[in-house]
């Protein structure tokens, strides 16, 4: 009976049913929406009890808001690859920009995002949830655009979050635009994306320079 216990009490088992009711919420959420998908239907899709079920999560709230921290987690990831690489800082964000758009372009993904969305409308849990996601992806961009390889460091802070607000909004559109537009594709966004993304990792041109 005590190796029994042992065995369910295990991290990486523990871990491993947690991705197992992360990844069948996710899909029920995407396929019927967050209040149209219950835990019963979850439960099924997982394949375990609700019961079980319970025993990693106290709600179906608490399980959205473990798949935006996960989200949170690969962002991070992605983040810190950027401050790993050497090099040019305005070449390596470029680059950057197909992962980007690959992760919007998904439509699983796309789905998913918008009903979270929709739901942070309704419940104050969840937006404050994706609002600090959102909190520490610009705090991770702001490091960078004032680390030593950026060409806009010592810009004053209302342009450098100017230019970071403006970037997001580029980027993270592109869920909208791939749900209204499914037919696009991600080499068409970046013939425009790249250069676009270039203006704003650079100082502008002095009116001087204009004139």
């Amino acid at each position: 009976m005590k190796e029994k216990s042992k065995r369910q009490t295990d991290p990486a088992i523990a871990q491993a049913r947690r991705e197992q009711v992360l990844c069948a919420a996710a899909d029920c959420f995407r396929r019927k929406g967050y209040h149209g998908a219950g835990m019963a239907e979850i439960s099924k899709t997982a394949g375990m009890s609700a019961g079980h079920i319970y025993n990693y999560f106290a709600s179906k709230e608490a399980i959205i808001e473990s798949i935006i921290e996960q989200d949170m987690e690969k962002m991070f990831s992605i983040f810190q690859e950027f401050e790993d690489q050497s090099g040019d800082l305005v070449t390596i964000l470029i680059d950057g920009l197909d992962h980007a758009i690959d992760h919007h372009s998904d439509l699983n993904q796309s789905a998913l995002n918008l009903e979270m969305f929709a739901e942070a409308a309704r419940n104050d849990k969840v937006s404050e949830q994706l609002q600090k996601s959102d909190y520490y992806a610009r705090k991770k961009m702001h490091s960078l655009l004032t680390g030593e390889r950026s060409l806009i460091k010592d810009h004053s802070e209302i342009e450098l979050e100017s230019r970071i607000e403006v970037m997001f909004s580029m980027i993270s559109g592109f869920t909208l635009r791939r749900a209204l537009n499914p037919s696009v594709d991600k080499e068409t966004i970046l013939i425009a994306l790249r250069p676009a993304m270039r203006v704003i990792l650079v100082p502008f041109p002095t009116e001087e320079a204009i004139k």
